[in-house]
Order: C-alpha cells, then sequence, then structure tokens
C-alpha cells in the first residue's frame, strides 16, 4: 500500500507540473536568454571589429608639441600632424572648433602622462585620438631604436606561456575550473527555479485545506518523500530542457565568441579539448551537488511545514537564498587561502557549505578529507532536515490560521 501510495504520489506531482505550459515558459526562457546575451555579445564584438577598422581608415588632423624629443615629424606628418610651438593656443583652438585634436607629448613619457584634447566624436569613436598619439610615439622609439624586434618588445613586451606542475603532471588553471563549476552554476540554478515549488511541497494543502483528507490514506512520510522524488525528477527535466538549448545556442555562435566551430567534428574536438576533465573532482562535484539540492530541498520542506501561508514562506525562502550568496562575497578568500580558518567554518556550516565546498572543489582548494567532512555535513543536515519536515507536518498540517510551533510539535518541554 506505502509503495502503491508513493508512486501515485511521485506520478501525480510530476504530470501535474510538467504538463503545465507555465513549467516550460519558464523552463525555456533561460536558453532564450542565454541566446539573446549570446548573440549581443557577438554582434558587439563584429560592430567593434568595423568600428576599429573604419576609424583606422578614416585620418585624423591634429597638432602636437614634443618636449621629449623622440616623436619623428615624418612620422608625425604622415599621421596628420602638424608640430606647433604655442600649445595653449593649440589647445584653444581645440575648445574653440577650430583644430580637431592636439597632442602634448611631456618631457618624460615614462613619469608623465600624454595630454590629448580633441573634439567630441562619441563615448567610442574618441579613443582614436589616443591611438593616433600612441601610435606615432611608438613608431617614433621604433625608428629610433633601429631594430623593430626589440622596439616592439620594449614597447609592449613578450608573451609568456605559463605551465604548472603538481606531483609531476601539469596542472590545467583556469581551463580545469569549467567541468567541475559547472555544478555550482547547475545547484544555483536548481534551487532559485525550483525553490518555489521546494517551499510549497508541504505548503499546498494546508492552504486547500486538504491534509485530513489526505493524511487518513496515507502516511506523512510518503507523502513528502514521494513529493521530493517528484521534485528532483522534475529538476532532471528542466535541466535537459534548459542544457539542450544553451548547448545548441554555444555550437551555432561558438565561431562568432572567437571559438573554434562546434559544427564540425575538428572544431567540437578542439572546444572539448580545452575544458580538461579530472574523474576525481567530477565526482566530488557531482555529490556536493546531490548532497546540496537534497539538503536545500529538506530545509525547505521543514519551513513550509511550519509556516501557515506561502506568504509567510516567502520571507524565511528569501533569507535561505541569501545564504547561498553569502560565500561569493568571500570567494576570493576561498580561492585565495582555501585552508584558512574562515574558508573551513564556510565549508562546514551547513547554509554555506554547498557552494562554500564546489567553488573550492571547483578551484583546487579542496582537500580529501574537507570533501568527505562536507559530504557528511550535508548528508546529515539533508537527511535532519527531511525527518524535522516530515514530523513538522505530521503534528502541525491542520494549523492553518497561525505559525507551527517548532517545540511543541517536537514533544520539547511536553510534561
Amino acid at each position: 500500500m506505502n509503495r502503491h501510495n508513493l508512486g501515485t504520489v511521485i506520478g501525480f506531482e510530476f504530470r501535474r507540473t510538467v504538463f503545465k505550459p507555465r513549467f516550460w515558459l519558464i523552463s525555456l526562457s533561460v536558453p532564450v536568454l542565454i541566446a539573446v546575451v549570446v548573440g549581443l555579445i557577438a554582434l558587439s564584438g563584429q560592430t567593434t571589429a568595423e568600428r576599429a577598422e573604419n576609424q583606422g581608415s578614416e585620418p585624423v588632423t591634429f597638432t602636437y608639441t614634443d618636449a621629449s624629443g623622440l616623436v619623428d615629424p615624418a612620422i608625425a606628418k604622415a599621421a596628420g600632424g602638424t608640430e606647433v610651438t604655442d600649445a595653449a593656443a593649440a589647445r584653444q583652438a581645440v575648445v574653440d572648433g577650430t583644430s580637431q585634436c592636439h597632442i602634448d607629448f611631456p618631457k618624460d613619457p615614462l613619469s608623465q602622462s600624454v595630454e590629448v584634447r580633441g573634439t567630441d566624436l562619441g563615448l567610442f569613436d574618441s579613443g582614436r585620438y589616443s591611438a593616433v598619439a600612441q601610435a606615432v610615439l611608438s613608431a617614433s622609439v621604433e625608428k629610433r631604436i633601429g631594430d623593430p624586434v626589440v622596439a616592439k618588445l620594449a614597447v609592449n613586451g613578450a608573451d609568456i606561456s605559463l605551465v604548472t606542475y603538481a606531483d609531476g603532471r601539469p596542472t590545467p588553471g583556469l581551463a580545469g575550473v569549467i567541468a567541475p563549476g559547472l555544478f555550482l552554476v547547475l545547484f544555483y540554478l536548481a534551487v532559485l527555479m525550483l525553490g518555489n515549488q521546494m517551499l510549497n511541497v508541504t505548503l499546498e494543502e494546508k492552504e486547500n485545506r486538504v491534509t485530513e483528507m489526505i493524511l487518513t490514506t496515507m502516511n506523512p512520510t510518503t507523502l513528502i518523500v514521494g513529493k521530493v522524488i517528484a521534485l528532483a525528477l522534475i529538476g532532471i527535466v528542466q535541466g535537459v530542457a534548459v542544457g539542450l538549448p544553451a548547448g545548441i545556442v554555444f555550437g551555432l555562435f561558438s565561431g562568432s565568441l572567437g571559438l573554434p566551430s562546434a559544427s564540425d567534428e575538428a572544431g567540437a574536438a578542439a572546444v572539448l579539448g580545452l575544458i580538461p576533465i579530472d574523474p576525481a573532482t567530477m565526482l566530488v562535484g557531482f555529490a556536493l551537488f546531490l548532497l546540496s539540492f537534497l539538503m536545500f530541498t529538506g530545509l525547505l520542506v521543514a519551513i513550509g511545514a511550519v509556516m501557515p501561508s506561502a506568504k509567510e514562506a516567502g520571507n524565511a525562502f528569501g533569507v535561505v537564498v541569501m545564504s547561498m550568496f553569502v560565500p561569493l562575497y568571500a570567494a576570493s578568500l576561498l580561492v585565495s587561502d582555501p585552508h584558512g580558518v574562515v574558508s573551513q567554518v564556510f565549508t562546514f556550516f551547513p547554509l554555506t557549505a554547498p557552494v562554500s565546498a564546489l567553488l573550492r572543489n571547483a578551484t583546487g582548494g579542496l582537500s580529501w578529507w574537507e570533501a568527505g567532512i562536507a559530504l557528511v555535513v550535508l548528508g546529515a543536515f539533508g537527511w535532519a532536515f527531511l525527518v524535522l519536515g516530515v514530523r513538522l507536518f505530521r503534528t502541525g498540517s491542520i494549523s492553518y490560521g497561525s505559525r507551527v510551533r517548532i517545540g511543541r510539535a517536537l514533544g520539547i518541554g511536553r510534561r
């Protein structure tokens, strides 16, 4: 009978949520938003490239003074410059609108800035004046040095390729954060998108005044466990509904974003080759994600069992969501000092453990024993919150108009 009831609860909760148009509207709005953002980034990159190309072809006329003696007159003249002796008059001409631009090269460009005055061409196009000043000075220095390679090294420096090693093997660096970091993103999406449903696991029956009727034919544990399992299945469906379109969008726009195109086999291999995957880190990340999701589900079920209405439960849900974002403010400390006291407090405290542990696992700062303690904490508190929610729902399910007193429901203080 209990198994039959459990299957009935799971099927009923799953069907009535998945078959609602609102569920698919909310789920598909995320990849649509991702597509819009990626499209805007691609369009912005293309527009910026075209603007830079147009700026390079449009001439700039300017006057200049050179106190450093580094500027070559021929190079400045070829760029559209005319040397003057009265800097104040040249700057005033720009103010009056009779001159387009004036540049003052200081005596010591290393310690003093090059001052540029120009007619406003807009927020982005006005940057061409600074580009012309830098180009003239760099070309003049290069000509003075004589060797173009030495000149470029002196002006721009060299490209540095860094490879680090741990235990005799090269470490992936920032690329190694991508794959395990997806579990942190999935955790945020799961709680933010399914949080209200977690909270309403026990609230809906209380608000509809049907709790007594349900509990006459069903055990409270069966009811809540069935709802939680259905919620997990709904989360899987929602994850697939978000992940597949997002992957398709990434494949279509990867070329516009400067990545190898994922439409061909070689391009897809190149994209995947940039993301190293450590099986141990991925396994720990999956376990942390699963237990974190179950812990927050149990906590929200317990909150819903205490509150008389969804309105009051929403305030408590806000506090829970805030606890998820607190570790982000300490993210730099969690990454730079992962084994410090603050990092360990954040990792082992139940409400901040999910984000802190997932972040440290993604950045390689979570040791095996810290991961074990975090998993035990998440599992123990998840089970405790779920048991507490069932107990509160069993004893306070008919408290329709007032908040359930936790001590009274648990029998604390009762003679």
